[in-house]
């Protein structure tokens, strides 16, 4: 047991568990682009419906510990997807981290091998699972319980509600609905709070409406347009609709950035095409990886003024983090200060040290993960030039073994890397400030989640039109 691999011992756990692992079946056949459009739409509507389902004996508490994630954790405080979709991510993340690293060292060419992976990550999911609920119930709510048994229930409901969103978002990934169930979840969560913010009737503290545009046309019928363009208290307004506009549009663009490598079939002759390497390279793992982390802090901060700091008397503690007594999700001094977003103009103005100096940490950040993902999620040049030779592809007018290929792509993919970094971290760093609809953070993953989302619909509807193209490009 003792000279065993890691490896081998999750094959054996594997074995041994998968029996009595509740899976969901793949269908019979693959089903046509509408059934599977049907199938995802069930899908978000019931985690919807979850979104606004209370938790049974919940009582808000004063602060939300996981504020900061509500966006790349598609979650709702004080419902049943309390915790959304941070266990799947935060195992996934974990497994893709221990193969990257080759800790785990599994050979994803083989089917039985990838199938051993996802049941290990399915597993891990569950342990990841009834962790967080456990101590999430605990921590957050079990001050405000007073008999035991309704702490029970409530850890019961996280477990059940995260069990059923894992099932979903394992529904569609395996050909009953579209792309990925987190995917989905993020990108509805994102866009529900981009429309709640331009159409929402509802009243706000200014006497005026929380959507923007029955604000304007509010205003308009009162004859005064003077505060359209700003509003207080963070309030959605036209420079926000316009920042948001705006933010889009760059990233969309900036999507489209890219260098094309050509590269020739060895097993099809006459095939050719380009291999191409994206400005945003690294897609946004970063930026979610430079979230979860500052996430992770400010909780921990709040946990620990709670218990040892609450009237920021300590002088030590007050370096690490201080937050207003009278409103204890709000940091007012300390790292935790500058590593939080200024959100809104008014604040960033009040605060112009705070502001530059979290936009500064944010690419700092990202930049350090986009160079670790590229190593550990598989993306550098050698990893690339193996998967091209795997792939039966060569570049024209070089050799085709690992080192000639892995020195073209190591021109271009450092570089690329950490210029792609840069501009996501400057991105969701200013967007974060000066207060984007749907955060900064939200809408970098939106866009990139929709551009996704096209491309598997275009390659969709090639291979309906084009059946030998689809068999061609290696899809079942």
């Amino acid at each position: 047991m003792a000279n065993r691999t890691p490896t081998e011992i999750i094959r054996q756990i594997v074995f041994k568990v998968e029996p009595y692992l509740p899976q969901v079946p793949k269908p019979k056949k693959k089903l046509t682009l509408q059934k599977r459009l049907l199938w995802s739409g069930v899908a978000l509507l019931i985690y919807m419906v979850m979104g606004q389902t209370p938790l049974f004996g919940a009582v808000t508490p004063e602060m939300d510990f996981l504020a900061f994630a509500r966006v790349i954790f598609a979650s709702q405080q004080g419902t049943l997807v309390e915790l959304g979709i941070g266990p799947i991510v935060t195992a996934g993340l974990l497994m893709q981290l221990l193969r990257g690293s080759e800790i785990l060292k599994f050979d994803f060419k083989r089917p039985e091998e990838r199938g051993i992976f996802q049941t290990a990550t399915k597993l891990v999911t569950y342990i990841v699972i009834v962790a967080e609920s456990v101590v999430y119930a605990i921590a957050v709510y079990g001050p405000n319980i007073m008999d035991p048994s309704h702490l029970y229930v409530m850890i019961g409901q996280l477990m059940a509600a995260s069990i059923l969103i894992m099932f979903l978002d394992e529904m569609i990934q395996k050909g009953w609905g579209l792309g990925s169930g987190i995917s989905l979840f993020i990108m509805a969560g994102v866009t529900q709070q981009i429309l709640w913010s331009i159409f929402s009737p509802l009243p706000a503290g200014d006497g005026g409406t929380i959507g923007i545009l029955p604000y304007v046309a509010q205003s308009a019928m009162a004859g005064d347009l003077s505060n359209v363009f700003f509003r207080m208290n963070q309030l959605p307004s036209i420079f926000g609709l316009f920042l948001t506009a705006g933010i889009l549009m760059i990233l969309v663009f900036t999507q489209g950035m890219k260098i094309e490598i050509p590269i020739v079939s060895t097993r099809y002759r006459g095939f050719s095409a380009v291999y191409p390497i994206k400005m945003m390279y690294v897609s946004n793992i970063p930026v979610i990886l430079a979230s979860a982390l500052t996430a992770n802090a400010v909780f921990l901060g709040q946990m620990l003024w709670a218990n040892v700091n609450p009237r920021n008397t300590d002088v030590f503690w007050n370096i690490i983090g201080q937050f207003d007594p009278t409103n204890p999700s709000t940091p007012i001094g300390g790292l935790i200060y500058y590593v939080t977003p200024p959100r809104g103009l008014e604040i960033a103005a009040a605060d112009p040290t705070r502001a530059v100096g979290y936009i500064l940490f944010m690419i700092g950040i990202v930049v350090v993960f986009g160079r670790l993902w590229v190593e550990l999620g598989g993306l550098s040049p050698k990893s690339a030039a193996q998967n091209l030779l795997d792939a039966d592809v060569q570049v024209p007018g070089f050799r085709r073994s690992n080192k000639p290929i892995e020195a073209l792509l190591n021109k271009y993919i450092p570089s690329v890397t950490i210029l792609g970094s840069v501009v996501l971290g400057v991105l969701a760093g200013v967007s974060d400030v000066l207060g984007v609809f749907g955060t900064g953070i939200g809408v970098l993953l939106m866009v990139d989640i929709l551009i996704n989302y096209y491309t598997q619909l275009v390659r969709e509807q090639v291979e309906v039109v084009m059946p030998r193209l689809g068999a061609l490009l290696g899809r079942r």
